[in-house]
């Protein structure tokens, strides 16, 4: 009697082995996401070529600006979505310089970089901006921008002449032209290897999915 107890068993148990198996590859199937399209999820940019990607990197750049409400929103999951790539991707944040009104960040942008304080001040500035309203949104002035950033570690008197310098002018120029040529008209926007622009996902997880997607391919394509 136990033999038979035992033997229905191991029966029952193979059966219910081989439906599971035949499960796998529908289960498999029914998980499997769609690769990005081109055209729906990104734009190829002809001629492009990445914007500051050091040598061996994957550069994924973010043309954003601080007076964004939607780069402000996007920025947690971004440097999120940073900390855990690999050693060959480069996040290059650029700063948008495609209106008047967000010219004076951009320059702030690039003088922070230059002073030496971007590290600590860069969250700063969008919550700045978007939740306590220490700087003004619309076109703050070297004085405004030189005592926000003084909080940060940043010489007063420095600071001021490096928003007013050429040096930093060319900088913000340079992210122009960049923005322009990959055909950027919002932010945040997100480049791939310089050739890729996404133009896909309704959501943050979706977008740096894509974005996923093309590092992934042109990783796959650096090693052929």
């Amino acid at each position: 009697m136990r033999k038979h107890a035992l033997t229905r068993s191991t029966a029952l148990l193979a059966l219910l082995a081989s439906i599971l198996l035949s499960c796998m590859p529908l289960l498999a199937l029914a998980q499997a996401k769609p690769a990005p399209v081109a055209g729906q999820d990104y734009e190829v940019i002809a001629d492009g070529k990445p914007f500051a990607a050091a040598k061996g990197k994957i550069e994924v750049a973010e043309v954003f600006s601080y007076a964004c409400v939607h780069c402000a929103h996007f920025e947690p999951a971004l440097q999120t979505w940073k900390r855990r790539q690999p050693k060959d991707v480069q996040l290059t944040q650029v700063p948008a310089a495609l209106s008047s009104s967000w010219l004076p960040f951009a320059r702030a942008y690039y003088a922070a970089e230059s002073a030496g304080v971007l590290g600590a001040s860069h969250t700063a500035v969008f919550k700045a901006l978007h939740e306590t309203g220490a700087l003004p949104m619309h076109n703050p002035s070297v004085d405004e921008l030189a005592d926000f950033y003084a909080n940060y570690g940043a010489d007063r008197e420095k600071f001021a002449a490096l928003l007013r310098s050429d040096a930093v002018g060319e900088k913000v120029e340079r992210a122009k032209r960049f923005a322009m040529d990959a055909g950027v008209s919002g932010t945040p926007t997100l480049i791939v290897a310089g050739k890729y622009r996404v133009t896909g996902g309704s959501n943050y997880d979706q977008v740096l999915a894509i974005v996923d997607w093309l590092v992934a391919r042109e990783r796959a394509g650096a090693r052929k």
